[in-house]
Order: structure tokens, then C-alpha cells, then sequence
């Protein structure tokens, strides 16, 4: 789901929510005015209304990053105060490892008595501005700053899964690891001191026991995979850290044999690109395609350059083993503003799927908490197939029906066609009408050598951190 029908569901799910059900969510970041969908649905006040009504609302918001909004004329308030003055609870969490992050995107519908809605839905999307786009990208209304190039209101690709069934119980089960977590939740003593000020609560209060799984509701089997670093002290549902992502992404890659497509913000470091390499060498007949941001969301002379450092030597690295088998694709809209791909999904033959947090990238595969859902489907009509076709049909626009999209050469010659044509109107300044779909090849340039020597110490130690333990980063290991 894009973010408007994200938003939707979740909307009407809330709202439908009453006395006694379990409402859990974790967040990167989160704006209480952002709206689910019109004039009095935003998110903080939605969630509050929940808790008036007697629902057990519960958050855990990554500390760095909560917005002290104006929320009102009279008082700034971050996404939790709002639901904790109607009876819920929401932390600033910041059990992490230095320059870390939460970056889990997780909502979680429980109902004792009406199981069957129950619910789950994570993936690259958070409760906060620019998120409440569609597939035509024109953008939310309620934009966040980011690099010019993308205009007031940015647009954005990014992709929500909606999970019933058992896969719901497994999901909670990942809140309540991180709820009853007995770190302090900051050993900052700046963030104590605000945690004063500002009267923030600092202590988990007890979760209700959880109630069954869900039924099953259908065939396909769901893993969820999960990143924690290795932390001290450790998390006590991770000693050692966890990177169940990127094992499921190096087994999965390692059964790969024809096709490969990756919606991705990042697509950074070699560790990261050489599973896929590896791929592409042991198999001649695979193609890999990727669809990436064209820009970095931010064109500062010290953010944009560790972006462009990090992926150069990637796409290098994925050339070298698969040559003219590998195609990276930016997307635009209709109107020419490029779009930012935030999206964190990768179909592998039709058989297994990936959506969720993740990015390819070491910060997200070691360092930073991470929830994705892995699924395994090998009917003809999988649920990895659908993911791709729907993708395909967004980007391709009218074009998609020309190719048959089930032959991975043809999937692969579609992609390609689309992008050129609408790269050679753009070099045609837009002389006649306008091609069809969102493609455009992806095209970096170098940077100087004297730019790439403060940048890639930068982009190794900040954008993109390594939170294995020595021993498994001299060992290439996850």
C-alpha cells in the first residue's frame, strides 16, 4: 500500500477500535498533525480519541526524532502527549547504540473479542509528514523539507503491508521485547534533564498478558526478520545483536536464478552489494534491477556527498559482476519533479518477497533496529508476483502491457525501453508527447578526489555504521 491507502486503512481501523482492544505502535519519527486522510484525522488527536474510548494505546518513538510541533496556538507538543493525556502511553525511546537509530515502522490492532480484525501493518512508512502519497506521486500536502530538486511538496514511493493471521502475534511479540525492555531509556543527561522539564514518563507501565495468534488466513507463510545491533548493555531479547534481515536476504539471494527486482532508498556499501554480486556471478542467466532515489533527500555540501561516496562503489561492484544484466532506475512524475524512493522491497523469482524497513544498505542490516516480513509463496499466482506486477503496472504506466511481464527478459526489456524513451524526451527538451511511466535511468557523477576524502570517513562512520562485533566484520558474517 502506498501511503494514502495506508493511512486510510488505518484510519478506519482505529476508529473502529473500542473498550479493551490493544492498540501498539513503534515510530522513527512521528507528527501528531499529519493526516490520515482529511480535516480532523490527524494522527495524534486519532489516537487519543482510541484511548478515550478505552483502548489500550501504547508507542515507543525513536527519542531523536520526536517533532515539538504546533499543535496548537498555546503549546508545542511531541506525538505522545496527546495520547498519554487521554489515559495511553507513549516513550521517547533511545536504546540504542551511538549515532543509532529505532527505525522500526510498526502498528499493531488487537481485538480480544473480535479477533478477526485483527492486524498488523509495518513496512518504510511512518505517522509523520511527507508519507500520504499515491501511485501518481503527486505528493502530500503536508510536505517535509528535503532537497529542492524535489519542489514544496515531495514526492514519495513507498510501500505499507498490511499482515493478518498468526503473523500478528509474532509482530506484537516484537513491541512487547522493545516494551519491557529495562534499559533506561536514555543514559543521555541532556535527555535526562528534558525528560524533567518536561514531565516525560520514563517507565514502561505492564502490557496485558497477549491473547492467542490469529487464525490463519490464508496459504502463504510469513517469516518476520528483524536488525539489533550488538549493544551495551545488550537487549535482553538479543544478547548479541540480531540480523535476521540479512540472512534472509543472503539465503534468498543465494536461490535466486532469473530475476531479481529491489525498490530501495539507499543501495550503499560493498558488504551489502556483494550478496547480490555473488548472485549475478553464480548465475548467467539473472538480471537484477533496482529502482532508487535519483537525488539524496538532501543536497547540503555535507549530507549530499557521503550519499553519493557510498553508493558509487555499489553500483561498481554490481556492474563488475553482472554487466549489462543489472539496470538502476530513478522515477519521476508526471510533471517532471523526480520522486523519492523511500520504498525497502525486493521480489526474488516470484517465490519470496521482502517488505519492511530495511534498507540494502550496513546501517540497516547491523546497526539500526529493523522490522521487515519476509513471505514465501510458490503458487503461479504468488504474492511476490502480484508485488512485482503492481510495481511494474505504477512505473511502466500504459507501456506495461506492450511486454509480457511474467518473462524476465521481457520484464527486464520493458524497464528498459520505458526509461530510454522518456530519458530521450527530456534530451528532446519534451518535443511532443510525453512518453509513458515514471522510469528514468540512474546517472551519478563522480566526485572530486579532494570531496571524497572527508566523505567517505564521514559516510562510514556516520550514514552508515557497522554494528557487528569485531570479529563478525573481520569474518564478512551476519
Amino acid at each position: 500500500m502506498h501511503g494514502v491507502a495506508y493511512f486510510r486503512e488505518l484510519l478506519e481501523s482505529v476508529q473502529a477500535m473500542g473498550s479493551g482492544d490493544l492498540l501498539l505502535f513503534t515510530d522513527w519519527r512521528g507528527d501528531p498533525d499529519e493526516r490520515l486522510d482529511g480535516p480532523g484525522s490527524e494522527v495524534g488527536p486519532v489516537f487519543a480519541a482510541a484511548a478515550a474510548r478505552g483502548v489500550d494505546v501504547r508507542g515507543l518513538v525513536w527519542r531523536s526524532h520526536f517533532d515539538r510541533f504546533a499543535y496548537s496556538a498555546s503549546e508545542n507538543r511531541h506525538l505522545g502527549a496527546e495520547i498519554e493525556a487521554a489515559g495511553g502511553q507513549c516513550l521517547l525511546d533511545m536504546r540504542v547504540r551511538v549515532l543509532g537509530s529505532h527505525h522500526q515502522k510498526l502498528v499493531v490492532l488487537r481485538h480480544p473479542a473480535r479477533p478477526e480484525n485483527d492486524v498488523a501493518f509495518l513496512g518504510g512508512i511512518d505517522l509523520c509528514h511527507g508519507r500520504r502519497d499515491d501511485a501518481r506521486h503527486g505528493g502530500d500536502p503536508q510536505g517535509q523539507p528535503m532537497a529542492r530538486v524535489y519542489g514544496s511538496t515531495p514526492p514519495w514511493h513507498d510501500i505499507q503491508l498490511a499482515l493478518r493471521g498468526p503473523a500478528v502475534g509474532d509482530a506484537e511479540a516484537v513491541f512487547r521485547e522493545r516494551w519491557d525492555d529495562r534499559a533506561a531509556l536514555s543514559r543521555n543527561p541532556v535527555h535526562l534533564v528534558g525528560e524533567l522539564i518536561h514531565r516525560e514518563q520514563r517507565r514502561a507501565r505492564p502490557l496485558p498478558d497477549q491473547g492467542p495468534d490469529p487464525a490463519p488466513r490464508g496459504d502463504v507463510a510469513v517469516q518476520l526478520l528483524r536488525t539489533y545491533p550488538v549493544r551495551r548493555p545488550g537487549y535482553p531479547f538479543a544478547r548479541r545483536g540480531e540480523r535476521s534481515v540479512a540472512r534472509g536476504y543472503t539465503k534468498a539471494l543465494s536461490r535466486a536464478r532469473s530475476l531479481v527486482y529491489v525498490e530501495d532508498q539507499y543501495l550503499w556499501s560493498t558488504d551489502i552489494a556483494a550478496v547480490y554480486a555473488d548472485a549475478l556471478r553464480r548465475e548467467p542467466q539473472l538480471r537484477m534491477v533496482f529502482v532508487i532515489p535519483r537525488y539524496p533527500d538532501q543536497d547540503g555540501r555535507i549530507s549530499m556527498p557521503p550519499n553519493l561516496v557510498g553508493r558509487a562503489p555499489a553500483l561498481e561492484l554490481l556492474r563488475e559482476a553482472g554487466g549489462d544484466r543489472v539496470a538502476v532506475y530513478g522515477l519521476e512524475n508526471e510533471q517532471g519533479t523526480p520522486v523519492y524512493v523511500h520504498a525497502k522491497a525486493c521480489v526474488v523469482d516470484d517465490t519470496w518477497a521482502c517488505i519492511g524497513s530495511d534498507n540494502a544498505n550496513r546501517r540497516s542490516w547491523t546497526h539500526d533496529s529493523e522490522l521487515s516480513a519476509g513471505f514465501a509463496d510458490t503458487s503461479s499466482t504468488s504474492a511476490a508476483r502480484s508485488l512485482r506486477l503492481e510495481l511494474a503496472h505504477e512505473h511502466l504506466g500504459s507501456a506495461a502491457s506492450e511486454y509480457d511481464l511474467d518473462d524476465p527478459a521481457q520484464w527486464f526489456k520493458a524497464f528498459r525501453d520505458t526509461a530510454r524513451a522518456l530519458d530521450d524526451w527530456h534530451v528532446g527538451q519534451g518535443s511532443g508527447s510525453r512518453p509513458p511511466g515514471q522510469l528514468r535511468t540512474y546517472a551519478q557523477a563522480a566526485q572530486p578526489r579532494r570531496t571524497r576524502l572527508w566523505a567517505r570517513p564521514l559516510y562510514r562512520l556516520v550514514f552508515d555504521p557497522d554494528g557487528r562485533s569485531l570479529r563478525m566484520r573481520l569474518s564478512r558474517r551476519y
